[in-house]
């Protein structure tokens, strides 16, 4: 890997792996749907900066609205708010460890609903990650289990959603930019996550003039949900898919940093054992299985 990569993936992680701290801290004033709002907003106001300056075309009407509006909500509007509320009721470095088996979520949904092949590896691997999902209820015969469960099950569906979601955008047009993609994405998700914020929750406008919450909202909105975006399809077209899913390792230890040196949470042998038996599931439903070759002999 060259340093050029090394660094955007070291910066990456540490963007998305500081998405979880900026969250919590931003929960102090604003409810979960105000902080996929803000969130999404910022991201769309990054994004179409960003076009502007490379001279990438937006294409509204380029744009198939019908499928992007449902892929964006559920990948996007609803997953975003559910992992803001499930962090009212747990700590950041949890909410990451969830997060990181999005893609054993996928991979399920995959098989399930889109029939996705599978082989004995992928089956393997999620057993492993279910394991570990398991080891972070810290299951005892007292409470039996040690973590909030509506929490718990939020942080669960955010991730199911982003299996759908991933789905779901494999369906859109493929005449589409990455651009237009995170365009309509974020729009979509700006206007899902505001109606429901005007609805159900208040926007205090004091909270603007904090500094900290401001900069908890750059973080959030525009490196999280915009420069990372950019900075993730720069990974996937300079080192490949390969190079760029090496962020899903990274994540939760950067998320861990941040919770741990920020928001002095406790890291717990449950949580520990939990991510290295979900990071590790996730590792071993990506390989690739080698197919069996014939031996043959020369005569």
């Amino acid at each position: 890997m060259s340093r050029s990569l090394f660094l955007v993936l070291t910066i990456l992680s540490l963007i998305w792996g500081g998405s979880f701290y900026f969250m919590k801290i931003l929960l102090h004033d604003f409810g979960a749907a105000t902080i996929a709002f803000l969130r999404s907003a910022l991201g769309l106001v990054t994004i179409i900066l960003i076009m502007v300056c490379l001279k990438k075309p937006i294409g509204f009407k380029q744009i198939a609205w019908g499928p992007m509006i449902i892929m964006a909500l559920v990948n996007t509007a609803i997953p975003w708010s559910l992992i803001a509320f499930s962090e009212t009721r747990l700590t950041s470095t949890m909410a990451s460890v969830l997060n990181a088996a999005t893609p054993i979520w996928t991979l399920a949904v995959g098989i399930l609903f889109f029939k996705f092949a599978s082989n004995r590896m992928h089956w393997i691997g999620m057993l492993i990650a279910f394991c570990g999902i398991i080891v972070l209820l810290d299951v005892n015969p007292v409470s039996l289990v040690s973590v909030d469960v509506i929490g718990f099950l939020c942080m669960l569906a955010a991730t199911c959603c982003y299996a759908f979601g991933g789905q779901l955008s494999k369906r859109l047009p493929g005449n589409l930019s990455m651009y237009q993609i995170t365009f309509g994405t974020l729009l979509t998700s700006m206007i899902g996550a505001g109606g429901v914020s005007l609805a159900t929750e208040s926007l205090p406008i004091s909270a603007f003039s904090s500094g900290g919450t401001v900069a908890a909202l750059l973080g959030l909105g525009v490196f999280g949900s915009g420069v990372a975006y950019i900075l993730f399809y720069y990974l996937v077209q300079k080192g490949g898919p390969e190079i760029a899913s090496l962020v899903t390792y990274l994540v939760p230890i950067t998320a861990f940093i941040w919770g741990y040196s920020l928001l002095g949470e406790q890291i717990t042998w449950n949580l520990l054992v939990g991510m290295l038996f979900i990071v590790g599931g996730v590792f071993l439903t990506g390989r690739k299985v080698k197919p069996k070759t014939k031996m043959t002999v020369e005569v």
